[in-house]
């Protein structure tokens, strides 16, 4: 940086430049939280059918611990997002880590459905927490043509998380019990933590927002992105102003209205599908006769179909319209649920459709992650992005909640997965039209 400089565009600077080591240290970083994430929120989905049959239950009776976990990450989105733009994404961030971490640690103490729903529900608040800072903290510190990719293979631990816990639990189930699970993925996430504490940084562009002094400013940007910034007296967001001084109030100004509304209903659809087929598909498979580890591997192609599918929405949004890449991945993931649906539980091709499915419609839903960071000034973009996975988490809940009560209606396999191809419909016409807000 030359001496002559005096004031720095943030944005412009990261723009320009290609990404340092200490970029993508941080981008492992997010990786692995979103991973040790994605295990969590996944966890009950394979140890449910164990539980059940220990405690003797209905499975609508245990849909009160399925929805709590995403009750919680409704609001913990929700909270996140305002307390990040305010407080910082850093310091949101390693206390979300730390109570979902510490709250999965505690389930399995759990001595009844009342209690473990309290547990989920506490977990979730860390869970929601965690999401939307992770995606802001990496898309302010990533050049914005390489945003949707990367923040696209970030979220690729989301997945690659859920997957790996329903490998382990296909492994500790049978051995261990289905406590041992738990214990496995709440410990995970707090043996990150200081590492967390050691090597991850403040967002410089909040730092920037918030006017906080140059010299932290450049002391925590020249480190991320090894430059040295001494000329630099003073930083600027390169953003335009917006009339909205409190983050929320952002959302619904005008020429973001519409932006928020179609983003909102197309996570929701999305959460709806994907959290309808995780949570239920390995009770579904088990009652058809399926043994427990076989269940748990066949869900667990869902997301590893979802990891590569991640990464080729997101390269593809940065060479085409990132609008109708991800509308075409939620049609096809409709077409999808449709021929699952149609073939049938114990079909040979199970283990393909599910891939598939989980391929479109979790590769579509990475992708609106790292899409929804570039929709929102910096001020509110925590809080944007926030509201979205938490107005969205509704779906979630939708999805965990309606299965066991559509399975105690006598709703078959069949039914419940080509029902599901609506909203994945609706989906892709959400976010076909949030192309006009932008």
């Amino acid at each position: 940086m030359s001496n002559a400089t005096t004031t720095l565009n943030v944005r412009e600077f990261i723009n320009a430049r290609a990404l340092s080591p200490n970029q993508w240290v941080l981008v492992l970083l997010c990786f692995f939280i979103v991973a040790v994430d994605g295990m969590d929120v996944a966890i009950m989905g394979f140890v449910a059918p164990s539980i059940l049959a220990e405690w003797g239950i209905s499975r609508p009776a245990f849909g009160v611990v399925m929805g709590a976990a995403p009750i919680g990450l409704a609001v913990g989105a929700v909270l996140a997002g305002s307390s990040s733009d305010w407080w910082g994404r850093r310091r949101v961030l390693m206390g979300s880590v730390l109570g979902f971490g510490l709250c999965t640690l505690l389930t399995p103490l759990a001595q009844d459905t009342t209690q473990m729903a309290a547990l989920r529900f506490l977990t979730g608040l860390g869970l929601g927490a965690a999401m939307p800072n992770t995606t802001t903290l990496l898309s302010e510190y990533v050049p914005e043509r390489r945003r949707a990719f990367l923040v696209a293979a970030m979220f690729t631990g989301f997945n690659l998380g859920s997957a790996l816990v329903g490998f382990a639990a296909a492994d500790l189930i049978p051995h261990a019990g289905w406590r041992s699970v738990l214990v496995l993925g709440g410990a995970l996430p707090l043996l990150l933590l200081p590492v967390l504490y050691v090597y991850l940084p403040e967002s410089a562009r909040f730092m920037v927002a918030r006017n906080m002094a140059p010299e932290r400013v450049s002391a925590v940007l020249g480190r991320v992105c090894r430059a040295s910034l001494d000329g630099v007296k003073s930083f600027v967001s390169g953003e335009a102003a917006v009339p909205a001084r409190q983050p929320l109030a952002v959302l619904f100004e005008q020429g973001f209205r519409l932006r928020t509304a179609t983003l909102w209903v197309t996570y929701f659809m999305g959460l709806l599908v994907i959290y309808l087929t995780t949570s239920w598909l390995p009770t579904m498979m088990k009652d058809a006769g399926m043994s427990i580890d076989r269940a748990a591997n066949v869900t667990a192609m869902f997301q590893l179909g979802g990891t590569v599918g991640a990464l080729l929405v997101g390269w593809l949004m940065g060479r085409m319209n990132p609008n109708r890449v991800m509308a075409g991945a939620y049609a096809l993931g409709a077409v999808a649920l449709v021929v699952m649906g149609f073939n049938g539980l114990m079909s040979e091709s199970i283990v393909w459709l599910v891939m598939a499915v989980g391929f479109c419609l979790s590769g579509a839903q990475t992708g609106l992650n790292g899409f929804a960071p570039g929709c929102y000034p910096t001020v509110a973009r925590a809080t944007g992005v926030s509201w979205m996975l938490g107005v969205g988490r509704l779906g979630s809940i939708l999805g965990s909640s309606i299965g066991g009560v559509l399975l105690s209606q006598g709703w078959g396999f069949d039914g419940i997965f080509m029902a599901l191809a609506a909203p994945a419909v609706l989906a892709a016409l959400a976010i076909l039209l949030n192309r006009r807000t932008l």
